[in-house]
């Protein structure tokens, strides 16, 4: 027999959450974007512009007007065509949960009519709401003792992320790779959906010890957690240490090659990345000071329109800004280093770690 309302209090969260539960919520359009959790699925009972409407017969006339409205606007076909979209969403995923803002009536109309044709499905008591107070809750008592993996730009610090088991993968998260040119084609997630799936991540991992990577207070327009970001400047360091002739190529290879790839599948020509990186040379070019900025300018120019070697601009621009500026911030923490090494050596030593 399914549980038809499932209340989770702090203590369960985690143990929820490691089943990698996928959520229906019904919330409209606009409300899903502020936030949601991943595997969430928005199909409303209210679109934008019905739960306007309602809203405004809330406010004016009271729920029973509202009400009425609600089920008004909702009925006869339309209601059968939403019924039938849930139906298949739920036929798709098991283990799918029904969520609106408070677990009230939106949520509660969609679990009855899904009964009424031998559909049943949990919800989640106290809505969204619920679950981001706990989110919330989460997020400012890390209980995980933090380590960082540093390294100079280039030094494909994100790939051995990816590849432990005991990291969480913050830029990925974030949709951005963390640094000036680290803009992606596809949008950044809201703050409140990077913070829900960073809890996810975070209370999947049974492993005391968290490995992130060394990032500033903010990731693109994303920020980190303050709490995350105190414990992250007293970490220990893993130092992953790489020549600058791999990093170069992995950079071209990872913003030259696979950008212009992306690209391609939006629709986009190589101009646009070349404009993307321009914009991006501007927005440090104080930094740089104007004989720099005009000298990667030109060679940025030759790479994407004279096919010149993109090596030259990259070359020139870890030397010049990107490794003076992580030297002198590597400086103020060499104390907390605990291991340094190649690629190998370091994720071995953090794949260890309890």
């Amino acid at each position: 027999m399914t549980e038809l309302s499932i209340r989770l209090p702090s203590n369960t969260l985690k143990r929820f959450l490691a089943t990698k539960p996928f959520f229906l919520d019904v919330r409209a359009e606009q409300e899903y974007a502020k936030g949601h959790f991943p595997n969430s699925i928005n199909a409303p009972i209210l679109t934008d512009d019905e739960r306007r409407q309602v809203g405004t017969a809330y406010k004016q006339q009271g729920p029973d007007v509202a009400l009425a409205l609600g089920h008004k606007l909702v009925s006869g076909e339309l209601r059968q065509q939403r019924i039938k979209g849930w139906e298949k969403i739920c036929a798709e995923h098991d283990n799918i949960h029904i969520m609106c803002w408070r677990g009230g009536q939106r949520s509660g109309l969609v679990q009855q009519w899904l009964a009424d044709i031998g559909v049943q499905r949990p919800r989640i008591e106290g809505g969204f709401k619920a679950l981001r107070h706990q989110s919330l809750e989460t997020l400012a008592q890390p209980d995980k003792t933090f380590w960082l993996l540093s390294g100079r730009t280039g030094s494909a610090k994100t790939v051995i992320i990816r590849q432990l088991q005991n990291s969480i993968d913050l830029e990925g998260r974030a949709n951005h790779r963390g640094s000036a040119f680290g803009q992606r084609l596809t949008p950044q997630p809201s703050p409140v959906t990077f913070e829900c799936a960073l809890t996810a991540d975070y209370l999947r991992h049974s492993q005391q010890n968290l490995v992130v990577e060394d990032e500033s207070r903010t990731i693109g327009s994303i920020g980190l957690p303050e709490r995350w970001h105190q414990c992250m400047q007293q970490a220990d360091i893993a130092l992953l240490e790489v020549d600058i002739d791999q990093r170069v190529s992995h950079i071209e290879q990872e913003y030259v090659h696979q950008a212009l790839d992306e690209a391609a599948q939006h629709g986009l020509t190589k101009e646009h990345v070349h404009q993307r990186y321009q914009s991006a040379l501007l927005r440090i070019g104080k930094r740089l000071g104007r004989i720099r900025l005009q000298t990667l300018q030109k060679r940025l120019n030759q790479a994407f329109t004279a096919r010149a070697s993109h090596t030259a601009w990259i070359d020139y621009l870890l030397r010049e800004y990107y490794d003076p500026m992580y030297d002198y911030q590597l400086s103020k923490k060499h104390q907390r280093i605990r291991v340094r090494g190649n690629a190998g050596d370091v994720s071995d030593f953090l794949d260890k770690l309890p």
